[in-house]
């Protein structure tokens, strides 16, 4: 019995040393973590629970027989994060380059298959080179059976990717399903084909980093959701996201206890509006100033600036946050910012996580290449996700609420449940100035009577009764107490049901 106990040993330890010292320190000297000490991060004490370690390919061609490392390059199995089940793959690029075999794919799919079962997140620690070549269609067939698990499990668990390192071609896909991306800088990179075949076929160069890096994906394609220095911050991220998650769709969010009061106030936000509208404010400190304890987790806070989207906690409950930014383009709703917050609502409205919306909105951003690239399909998505959304909705005007933007941006019309504004909200078709000049063209040469048209104008729609007085605002309230019913409207709200109509799918505008 002894014999064959340090014959188990012999192989765990060969396991765990993966591609060998020499590689480990290559991986070392880049400043990565290896694949086991990742997890180490990610997950609670003494929790991980490794399934597969003995797993080897079954490649005979090129002379791949002649080397079987166990776990073919991928770590897996479950821990816990703060208490709750999290199962984890983590690729080890000092095996193959991390490069997904045919087993390798299989090890995946049978963690995400009992995650799916159990109901609990999957957290995706991405380093691999790509397909193994050798293996051919047999590699490409296993990242098939990944992306069908990813497509099964959208909506059902959550699914958060980390790119710690090289991930092109068809395995950009897997990460691209999930409901979260976040990359390492200076050593991740994500791209369909690398720099060497855009300089064949379109004779452009550039390096991987300006193709595909990190910043590119947080700032310029939208791929990404936040950027970290290194693996260790990255990881940490992840365990903070996970957070405010519930474990799946059959879950409500956890309940975190709080020492902010539901009754706080806040007397430094009636103040925050400035008196002339054209003068911008930044909405991220009302934000800051009515979640619990200030804690706000954004999303993709380089990329679409006009429009904040993240989590935090109201009374201790996790809430999903859209905002205007009236700092970047006039808080104006564009193409970039209606795709952001479009997917953004629907990962709430998946997982149980009501939607508080603060508006201040002049519109939707004018122009020939807004027009000509889609604005109008791509606006369609966040009306569309909006008015699908069955979770508790409240929204909160808090200055400008102008044209289609107002629909769009969680209005009563779009199946709010409690509408708010303050008394600085603006809810019209437009600006006072251009509602004028249309409606009363034939008198723009005399100014006087313009500026007096204009002033009527505003006096009857520069405010928020309009709206109050036909039921689409439910309360005008003072900006200080917005917290207080903010919170006090979540938990009138926590059994809110609603049925939809029954289709196998709605066809929104992709």
């Amino acid at each position: 019995m002894r014999e064959i106990v340090e014959a188990l040993e012999q192989k765990r330890a060969l396991a765990r040393l993966g591609g060998g010292e020499a590689r480990i320190e290559a991986q070392h000297k880049r400043g990565k973590l290896t694949a086991r000490e990742r997890i180490e991060v990610l997950f609670d004490p003494d929790s991980f629970e490794e399934w597969d370690m003995f797993v080897e390919h079954r490649c005979i061609d090129f002379g791949m027989e002649k080397t079987q490392i166990p776990g073919d390059g991928v770590v897996t199995g479950y821990g816990t994060v703060n208490g709750r089940p999290v199962f984890v793959f983590s690729q080890d690029f000092t095996v193959f380059g991390g490069s997904l075999s045919e087993a390798h794919a299989e090890k995946i799919c049978k963690i995400m298959d009992a995650a799916m079962k159990i109901g609990a997140p999957v957290v995706g620690l991405n380093d691999s080179g790509g397909a193994r070549i050798q293996e051919g269609v047999a590699s490409l067939g296993g990242y098939g059976d990944v992306f069908v698990r990813n497509v099964d499990a959208s909506g059902v668990i959550p699914q958060i990717s980390v790119i710690m390192g090289p991930c092109a071609g068809g395995a950009v896909y897997s990460p691209a399903l999930t409901d979260f991306i976040f990359m390492v800088k200076d050593e991740s990179y994500m791209f369909v084909t690398g720099p060497e075949v855009v300089k064949t076929v379109t004779h452009e160069e550039i390096d991987q980093e300006g193709l595909g890096g990190a910043s590119i994906h947080t700032t310029t394609s939208g791929v990404a959701d936040l950027a970290f220095d290194n693996d260790v911050e990255a990881l940490l991220y992840v365990r903070r996201l996970l957070n405010f998650l519930p474990s799946s769709n059959r879950d409500l969010p956890p309940i975190r206890p709080s020492y902010d009061g539901i009754d706080r106030v806040e007397m430094s936000l009636d103040t925050l509006v400035p008196e002339n509208p054209n003068v911008p404010y930044d909405m991220k400190e009302l934000i800051h100033k009515v979640v619990d304890e200030g804690m706000f987790f954004e999303t993709k806070p380089d990329y679409a600036g006009n429009i904040v989207t993240g989590f935090g906690r109201m009374n201790g409950q996790t809430v999903g946050i859209v905002a205007n930014q009236p700092l970047v383009l006039a808080g104006c709703l564009d193409i970039n910012a209606s795709v952001k917050a479009a997917r953004f609502v629907r990962f709430c409205d998946c997982f149980n996580i009501p939607i508080v919306t603060f508006v201040d909105v002049p519109g939707f951003l004018p122009g020939v290449n807004q027009e000509h690239s889609g604005i109008i399909r791509h606006g369609a998505k966040l009306l569309f996700a909006y008015t699908e959304a069955s979770v508790p909705k409240i929204t909160v005007i808090t200055r400008k609420a102008y044209g289609g933007a107002y629909d769009v941006m969680g209005s009563k019309h779009m199946r709010a449940d409690v509408n708010f504004a303050w008394p600085t909200a603006e809810v019209a078709v437009m600006g006072s100035k251009g509602a004028v000049e249309i409606i009363f063209r034939n008198e723009i040469g005399d100014p006087a009577k313009i500026s007096e048209r204009e002033a009527s104008y505003k006096a009857k729609f520069a405010n928020p009764f309009a709206a109050g007085r036909r039921g689409f605002i439910d309360d005008v309230i003072h900006p200080h107490s917005t917290r207080r019913r903010i919170c006090k409207a979540l938990t009138m709200l926590r059994n809110k049901q609603i049925e939809l109509p029954k289709r196998k799918h709605p066809n929104e505008p992709l």
